[in-house]
């Protein structure tokens, strides 16, 4: 997801409609925001909690959002992968694409500008066929998020919970992921800067003596410039601390020796990001 980040925007009823007693002698009101929105990005490189899901190739993704102004929203979320059908993994035999489907409810509870967000989010992957030895990848979470907005600073706090095993790692069900997003308006020629870090634990894994844990920190800093009409493109600087085969299942799926060209480079390896992404 979404790097995405994969939300979706609560819309104020307040914000939406003119009321009847001000209806004639108000100025002409503004088009109506719809409550349906798309999204298309092209970027060198899918990266989902620090973690290549492309083998550090382009992709394709894009999805839409339904915001009613309750506070419910409901969306789905698309990208092309290729970790599901990587020989070194070999979770199922063919799956080249993400599809995540979320709903859930976000309310400024605490106050204007602090909106709380309760939701669930269903990582999906059709494949053509599972192998008998290895676990589905399809995952399930509950999240629950804070966000915030303190002058021209913006971003939330975020607890994801797996209710299934997640990611296709055996016997890891109740994996969680706590992460922390800040992005800062500079006020100048429409950008913004972006910093992330997040802990993905790994639940119910048994390690050998000496082996390291499959569980990990990753990190983003980047940019973001506005162009305006629902343009952006972004740059960034991704990486984790997760080492080459960590664990028994998760760990040795993300830190994976490369194929492209015989690299032996880790699925969590730092690395550079590039995106466009046009909003609807």
């Amino acid at each position: 997801m979404k790097t995405i980040q994969k939300t979706a925007i609560a819309l104020v009823a307040s914000g939406l409609f003119a009321t009847s007693a001000f209806a004639q002698t108000a100025p002409a009101a503004a088009p109506e925001v719809s409550p349906i929105t798309a999204n298309v990005t092209v970027t060198n490189n899918y990266v989902y909690r620090g973690l290549t899901q492309t083998d550090f190739k382009p992709a394709i993704q894009g999805g839409f959002d339904y915001a009613h102004e309750s506070g419910f929203y409901i969306g789905n979320w698309n990208s092309s992968i290729s970790w599901v059908s990587n020989q070194d993994y070999a979770i199922a035999k063919s799956s080249s694409i993400e599809m995540d489907v979320y709903a859930g409810v976000k309310k400024e509870i605490i106050g204007e500008g602090f909106a709380s967000d309760l939701g669930v989010l269903q990582y999906y992957y059709p494949t053509s066929g599972t192998l008998a030895t290895k676990t589905n990848p399809n995952t399930t979470e509950l999240y629950v998020a804070q966000n915030f907005t303190l002058g021209s600073t913006t971003g939330f706090l975020k607890f994801s919970y797996a209710v299934t095993n997640i990611f296709g790692t055996a016997n890891s069900n109740g994996s969680y992921y706590p992460d922390l997003t800040v992005n800062h308006d500079t006020g100048m020629y429409g950008i913004s800067l972006n910093a992330h870090v997040g802990y993905q634990k790994i639940a119910g894994q048994t390690l050998a003596a000496g082996q390291p844990s499959p569980s990990y920190v990753d990190y983003k800093l980047g940019l973001t410039k506005d162009f305006g009409g629902g343009l952006s493109g972004s740059i960034a600087y991704v990486g984790t601390n997760l080492k080459k085969g960590s664990g028994a299942t998760y760990g040795n799926t993300y830190a994976y020796n490369s194929t492209s060209g015989g690299s032996t480079r880790s699925q969590g390896a730092s690395t550079g990001l590039i995106s466009l992404t046009k909003t609807f």
